[in-house]
C-alpha cells in the first residue's frame, strides 16, 4: 500500500460543473438546476461534487484498481471514505485511473475548501465540406476512402437512441481486436454503437442508461459517424439520404448527460472510460466558462491525457458569440467554430408597406393563406414591453390574437416551442419570431408547432418599427420551402453565436479557434417527434430528424473529418491531423470571396473568428506539409507560463516537472499551425521557429510567400524548402519588426504560404503591436 502523499490544491482540483450543452443560444436559455440540501433541522452542510487530484508517490505500486481506490478513499474523512449516505446521498463518486490520478467524491466545504462552476456547451453537410460519393475519403483516390471504417470515436454526450436507423449496424465489420470496452447494458450495442456508458452521478445514477433523453447526444453521435438513411427529412423537409461524415466508424457513446445537465465529475469519467475502452478520437460537444485557465479546465486536463495516448479531441469552441469568449482552447484540443452552410428553408415575411424579410422554419405548412393578416405586437400599450414580447403565456391572456399574426422575440428563459405553444393556444394563425439584440443575426430552422418564420434581430426591430408607425399594421408569411447553393447569402459565413478569440491571445501565443465547420440549422437523428403533433410525413417511428445550430453541431462534423484521415493515415499523430485540417481550410465562400460574419454586411471574418478557415475534408487528405507536435513538446510551452515552485504539478501533464531542468521557449515557438506574437517597446522585432514535415511527394520544392497587413515586415529565411523524401523534416524562421507608425494598439493578421507545383500550405500569423509593452 501506498504512503501518503498531500493532494495538490491546484485550481482545476475542486471544480463543481453544471454545464450546458452547447447548442445555439437562439430563443433557448440554459435551464437552471438547484442543488437540494437535505439535513436536519436549521441549514445542514451541502455537499458538493469535487474532483481531487494526488501525487502518487514513486515508490507506490497497486495490485489494481481495487488496490488504488483503496488509498484514494484514505484521503478522505471516515464518514466520506466508508460512503456513509446520513446526508441522504452516497459520497464516494468515481475513481479515476487514466485521466488522472485521483478521485471525486461528495464533500462538504468544511472537508474541502474550493468550488468552480462551469457553463455548458449538424444531409447536405457531408458534400459542403468536400465529401463526395466515390472520389476522395468518400471512395477513391491514394488513400481509397474507406469511410472511415477501423476508427471508434467516443462521444462524451447526452447518451444515443439506439433503435434510430442512424445506428443501424448493416455493412458494419466487428469492433477492432483492440477494443476493450462495453456496453451497459449488454443488449443496448450493435456493430455500430461498439460500446455505452453512463456516468450520472447523484439521484439519477440508479435508473440513468445510454438512452438518450435530450436529442443533443444522438444529433451529434449520427452527425459524427451515422449510417445512410434513405427519406430523411424534417416535416418533409430536406428530403434525401442522410449519413454521418465517417458513416463506417464505430461509435462509443459515454452518457455525461441528462435533463440537459453535465457534471464535471461526470464527463471526466466518461473521458477516462473512453482512454481505458480504447476509443481513437473523443468529441466533446460540451464546455465551461470562457477565460477559464487550462490547469483549471477538467476537459484540458482529460484531453491532454487523451493525446498522450494517440487520442485525437475535438471541442466546441462555445456559443458566446462576442470577443474573447473561446472555450476548450488549449493547444492540443482541435477547438471548432460554426458556420452556415448554403441552405435555407425559407418563410418570408411581407409587409403591409411591402418590405419583405428572409425568415426560416422547418414547418412549411401547404395551402397556408398568403393573405396579409393583423400583426400582433403583445404589451405595445405597456410601459414595460420586453416580457411581453417573449410571449409569456400570460401576456397573451385577454389579447385579442385569433386569426392573427403575433410578433415574438427570442430569449428570457423562455424556449421558443413554448413562446409558439403560447401562441397557438391563444387561437393565433402564425407566429414572427424574432431574435433577441444578444442573439443577433443567425436565424433557426425550427420545428415549430404553427405556423412561424424566424427572423433576424435587426429585420425585427423593422417589423417593430412599421408596427408601431401604422395605424393598421398588417403581415403575411410565404413558406417557400428549400433552397440550396443559391447565391445570397453566400456560405459559409460566421454564425452570430459562435465564440471568438480576443487579445488573451497573447497570454497563450494560440490563435483559437482553430477551424470552422457547418454548425447552423444542421439536419441529423433526433431522439423524439417535432413539430406539430399532428404533422409527421414520415410513418416510421423511430427515424426522427431534427434541424438545430451550435458549435455543438459543427464538432462532430471535424470529428467525422478526423476519423476519415485516421482511417486512410493510421500513422498520422493527432497534430499531424490537426495540422491537415487547418493548412487546408478554405478563406473564402461559394461565391469567392473572403469569409464574412452572417448578416454583417460583408465584413470580412478575421482569424479570431475562423480560425485556419473553413474545413476541406478533400484538401486536409493531401495537405503536403503538416507542422507535427509530440505530447512532450507541450511541456517546455506550459513552463513558459510560469509556476512560483518552478513545478508542473502532476495533475494535467501526469507527471511531476521541474521547468528548471528543461530547456524553456517562448509560447510562440511551440511548432502550432498558426502564429501569434506581441510587438512592443520591449521587443520591436520577434523570431519565430517552426518544423514542418513532408507528407506529400518524394521530391518537392516549395517557396514561401506572405501576406500582412498594417505595414508589418515579415522576413521568412530560408524561402525555398527542397524535399527529396516523405517524412523528412525542415526548419524556417519568421521574423516580425513592428511598422514605424504603429499606434499604441494595433492588430493585424495575415498569412505565410508554403506553394509548390501540387501544395499550398498555408498558416494564419497575427500580431499584436502594443507600445506601451
Amino acid at each position: 500500500m501506498a504512503d501518503h502523499k498531500p493532494f495538490s490544491p491546484f485550481p482545476f482540483f475542486a471544480l463543481l460543473l453544471s454545464s450546458l450543452l452547447l447548442c445555439s443560444p437562439m430563443g433557448e436559455e440554459g435551464r437552471r438546476h438547484a442543488h437540494e440540501d437535505h439535513g436536519h433541522a436549521g441549514p445542514a452542510p451541502r455537499l458538493q461534487t469535487f474532483v481531487i487530484s494526488v501525487q502518487q508517490p514513486e515508490s507506490a505500486t497497486f495490485a489494481g484498481h481495487e488496490d488504488r481506490e483503496r488509498w484514494y478513499r484514505s484521503f478522505l474523512s471516515e464518514n466520506a471514505a466508508a460512503d456513509d449516505v446520513g446526508m441522504g446521498e452516497r459520497r464516494w463518486v468515481y475513481s479515476y485511473h487514466e485521466v488522472l490520478t485521483g478521485f471525486a467524491a461528495r464533500l462538504t466545504e468544511e472537508e474541502i475548501l474550493g468550488s468552480l462552476h462551469l457553463h455548458s456547451a449538424t444531409t447536405h453537410s457531408p458534400e459542403f465540406i468536400g465529401l463526395h460519393t466515390g472520389s476522395g475519403l468518400w471512395g477513391g483516390g491514394a488513400t481509397g476512402g474507406r469511410l472511415g471504417e477501423g476508427v471508434i470515436v467516443g462521444m462524451i454526450d447526452s447518451g444515443v437512441t439506439l433503435g434510430h436507423p442512424s445506428f443501424n449496424d448493416d455493412d458494419m465489420p466487428p469492433p477492432p481486436s483492440r477494443w476493450k470496452g462495453s456496453c451497459q447494458p449488454p443488449k443496448f450495442c450493435n456493430k455500430k454503437v461498439i460500446g455505452a456508458k453512463t456516468f450520472i452521478s447523484g439521484s439519477d445514477s440508479e435508473k440513468a442508461t445510454p438512452a438518450d433523453d435530450d436529442g443533443h447526444g444522438t444529433h451529434t453521435a449520427s452527425t459524427v459517424a451515422g449510417s445512410f438513411v434513405k427519406g430523411a427529412n424534417v416535416l418533409g423537409n430536406t428530403y434525401g439520404t442522410a449519413s454521418g461524415v465517417a458513416p463506417h466508424a464505430h461509435l462509443a457513446i459515454y452518457k455525461v448527460c441528462t435533463g440537459n445537465k453535465c457534471q464535471a465529475s461526470d464527463i471526466l469519467a466518461g473521458i477516462d472510460a473512453a482512454l481505458a475502452d480504447g476509443v481513437d478520437v473523443l468529441s466533446i460537444s460540451l464546455g465551461g466558462t470562457p477565460g477559464l485557465f487550462i490547469f483549471s479546465d477538467l476537459i484540458a486536463v482529460g484531453a491532454f491525457r487523451a493525446i498522450k495516448k494517440g487520442v485525437f479531441v475535438s471541442c466546441a469552441a462555445g456559443n458566446f458569440g462576442d470577443s474573447d469568449t473561446v472555450i476548450n482552447d488549449a493547444p492540443w484540443i482541435l477547438t471548432v467554430a460554426a458556420g452556415t452552410m448554403d441552405r435555407s428553408i425559407v418563410a418570408s415575411v411581407k409587409l403591409g408597406n411591402g418590405s419583405i424579410f428572409q425568415g426560416q422554419s422547418a414547418f412549411q405548412p401547404a395551402g397556408f393563406t398568403r393573405k396579409l393578416l393583423p400583426l400582433v405586437l403583445p404589451g405595445a400599450n405597456l410601459s414595460d414591453t420586453a416580457p411581453a414580447f417573449s410571449c409569456k403565456p400570460e401576456y397573451l391572456v385577454g389579447v385579442d390574437v385569433k386569426g392573427k399574426i403575433v410578433l415574438c422575440k427570442g430569449g428570457r428563459g423562455i424556449l421558443n416551442f413554448d413562446k409558439g405553444t403560447a401562441v397557438l393556444k391563444a387561437g393565433a394563425a402564425a407566429m414572427i419570431l424574432m431574435n433577441a439584440e444578444f442573439q443577433r443575426g443567425t436565424t433557426a430552422v425550427s420545428a415549430h408547432v404553427l405556423p412561424a418564420s424566424h427572423v433576424s434581430f435587426s429585420d425585427g426591430s423593422k417589423i417593430i418599427d412599421y408596427f408601431r408607425r401604422s395605424n393598421n399594421p398588417t403581415v403575411s408569411i410565404s413558406f417557400e420551402g428549400t433552397k440550396l447553393g443559391f447565391s445570397s447569402p453566400p456560405a459559409p459565413e460566421v454564425a452570430s453565436f459562435s465564440s471568438r478569440g480576443g487579445p488573451n491571445v497573447m497570454d497563450t501565443h494560440i490563435l483559437k479557434p482553430d477551424v470552422l465547420g457547418p454548425g447552423v440549422n444542421m439536419l441529423a437523428a433526433w431522439h423524439s417527434p417535432v413539430g406539430p403533433p399532428s404533422v409527421n410525413p414520415d410513418s416510421r417511428d423511430d427515424a426522427y430528424f431534427n434541424m438545430i445550430s451550435g458549435t455543438s453541431m459543427a464538432t462532430p462534423h471535424l470529428s467525422g473529418v478526423v476519423a476519415l484521415l485516421k482511417s486512410a493515415h493510421p500513422d498520422w499523430s493527432p497534430a499531424t491531423i490537426r495540422s491537415a485540417i487547418m493548412t487546408t481550410a478554405n478563406i473564402r465562400d461559394n461565391d469567392g470571396n473572403r469569409i464574412i460574419f452572417y448578416g454583417s454586411l460583408n465584413k470580412t471574418a478575421d482569424v479570431l473568428a475562423i480560425g485556419a478557415g473553413h474545413v476541406n475534408a478533400s484538401r486536409a487528405d493531401d495537405p503536403g506539409l503538416v507542422y507535427d507536435l509530440v505530447p512532450t513538446d507541450y511541456i517546455p510551452y506550459l513552463c513558459d507560463f510560469g509556476f512560483v515552485d518552478d513545478t508542473l504539478k502532476p495533475g494535467l501533464v501526469g507527471e511531476l516537472v521541474n521547468c528548471s531542468t528543461l530547456p524553456r521557449i517562448a509560447r510562440e515557438q511551440l511548432n502550432y499551425p498558426s502564429i501569434a506574437v506581441l510587438l512592443g517597446k520591449k521587443s520591436p522585432t520577434v523570431a519565430v521557429n517552426r518544423t514542418v514535415t513532408n507528407v506529400g511527394e518524394a521530391d518537392e520544392i516549395y517557396k514561401v510567400e506572405v501576406e500582412a497587413g498594417g505595414g508589418l515586415a515579415v522576413s521568412v529565411v530560408p524561402q525555398t524548402l527542397r524535399f527529396s523524401a516523405v517524412k523528412e523534416k525542415q526548419s524556417f524562421t519568421v521574423t516580425f519588426s513592428k511598422p514605424g507608425g504603429a499606434t499604441e494598439l494595433s492588430f493585424e493578421e495575415g498569412s505565410l504560404r508554403w506553394v509548390s507545383d501540387k501544395h499550398i500550405v498555408r498558416i494564419h500569423i497575427s500580431v499584436v503591436i502594443d507600445l506601451l509593452e
